[in-house]
């Protein structure tokens, strides 16, 4: 796709998001601008070894171990940096959707599916627009969005559950339950994994099954 659509695409999402945070009162103006200039800094770090690190998740054994340990061990940390609020939340649940589609990438290199086309077939052409098309993305959209759904309900009301036992927390309160470390870090980084988990993998397989590739 041309530069020029990537940068104003790309310009939209940033804004919305940054709008998004000030209007929900989630974040300051400040705290916006800051996370705007620590993102620009990860982005200068970390683009010049992006493929290398693709390729380390794709193709080393123990990728997933690594992936999950280490996006686990970052939730710990923005748990204890503060007392409760959804922010922290949020950081668990990003951290683990982000854990879940590493490893559902790493799972499909390894079992063959979804590669990348070569090269020399870039760019893409898009297909014509018919109503078999048409309607085979919206069936494809409602079951996908369907399969998550569920994922999301069964994880959360395993995870919950399981974790105030363990930890020996009264979930007669559910909402105050979710609100302890011990319940919302398993609980979010478990449920939202899955998700990630999920829309990588079994939802492509699922599509690929019931001839919807």
């Amino acid at each position: 796709y041309p530069l020029m659509f990537g940068l104003i695409l790309a310009f939209c999402w940033c804004s919305l998001v940054c709008c998004s945070r000030i209007y929900m009162g989630m974040h300051s103006i400040l705290d916006v601008i800051a996370g705007f200039l620590y993102a620009i800094l990860i982005l200068v770090v970390f683009h010049p070894v992006v493929d290398l690190i693709d390729n380390f998740n794709l193709t080393y054994k123990y990728a997933p171990l690594i992936i999950i340990s280490l996006h686990l061990a970052l939730g710990i940390f923005s748990f204890t940096l503060d007392t409760w609020s959804t922010s922290r939340g949020d950081t668990a649940q990003i951290l683990g959707c982000g854990a879940g589609v590493a490893c559902g990438s790493h799972v499909n290199y390894i079992l063959g599916l979804q590669l990348d086309p070569p090269p020399h077939s870039l760019p893409l052409s898009l297909s014509s627009l018919t109503v078999t098309v048409f309607g085979k993305a919206i069936l494809r959209l409602l079951i996908g969005v369907i399969v998550l759904l569920l994922t999301k309900v069964a994880m959360k009301k395993a995870t919950i559950p399981l974790a105030c036992q363990i930890f020996r927390i009264p979930h007669d309160d559910v909402r105050r339950a979710r609100q302890r470390m011990e319940v919302e870090l398993p609980y979010r980084y478990i449920t939202y994994g899955m998700v990630g988990f999920s829309l990588m993998f079994i939802v492509p397989c699922l599509f690929h099954f019931i001839g919807l590739s």
